[in-house]
């Protein structure tokens, strides 16, 4: 089955106090883009990507493209402005029935092992969404105010990559936009289809704010020191 990576790239830096978009922050000298294209690939030999870029990071987009990886494999798409239509737009560029993986791009320290499992999943459902338990005591806010405790283990920590069959996904893109569509997951149940979760990774983490920079390069130094490790042995 054929494979693309929608990699959604179109944010700002509004939330970490940075002119520069998180995704392209240094980690060990390599942008945060670098390491989740770098997971992709190296996942399936086969593997495509379509990469999401606001329109005034293009230059750096492909410069990042040209340093690092095969051009044949990388293909680019403009944001648009919300979430939904960034997403609509990088899907507009798949020609062929294929198992579509939708990420952000800010989640760069996910594994090959999560988008296996997904992909496996997709493969036999028609959709793969990772999820994480709540740790945390959850309170619902009610319209006047008050609040009560929700119960944690009826709640889920939604992750990406979310990943569905193409003819699944993309007429789903095709319905008009609602406010409440933050991922593809709610744009698909809007479609009128269900969806499967699977297991996620506690350090699948969104970069968002500094500490979370400081967190994934933590993550991403013991994986390489791991590998030279292993691969000394």
């Amino acid at each position: 089955m054929n494979k693309v990576a929608v990699i959604v790239a179109g944010g700002s830096g509004k939330r970490m106090g940075n002119e520069l978009p998180k995704q392209f922050m240094m980690i060990d000298q390599k942008p945060v883009l670098f390491y989740t294209l770098n997971t992709f690939l190296s996942a399936y030999p086969d593997m495509q990507i379509i990469l999401v870029l606001a329109e005034e990071f293009l230059g750096m987009g492909n410069e990042i493209i040209d340093a690092f990886f095969e051009k044949d494999r990388i293909k680019i798409a403009i944001g648009g402005a919300t979430r939904f239509e960034s997403v609509k737009n990088g899907l507009s560029l798949i020609e062929e029935d294929a198992i579509v993986f939708v990420h952000d791009a800010a989640r760069c320290t996910l594994t090959t092992a999560l988008i296996h499992r997904c992909y496996d999943t997709a493969v036999a459902t028609g959709t793969a969404i990772p999820v994480m338990e709540c740790s945390d005591s959850i309170r619902m806010i009610a319209e006047d105010g008050s609040n009560e405790a929700i119960d944690r283990d009826k709640i889920k920590m939604v992750q990406t990559p979310q990943v569905f069959h193409s003819k699944i996904l993309l007429p789903a893109f095709n319905i008009d936009y609602k406010n409440y569509f933050t991922d593809e997951a709610s744009v698909v149940e809007a479609f009128g289809m269900m969806v499967t979760l699977v297991k996620g990774e506690k350090e699948n983490l969104k970069i968002t704010h500094p500490v979370d920079l400081l967190t994934a390069a933590a993550i991403l130094q013991s994986r390489a020191a791991s590998e030279s490790a292993s691969g000394e042995a």
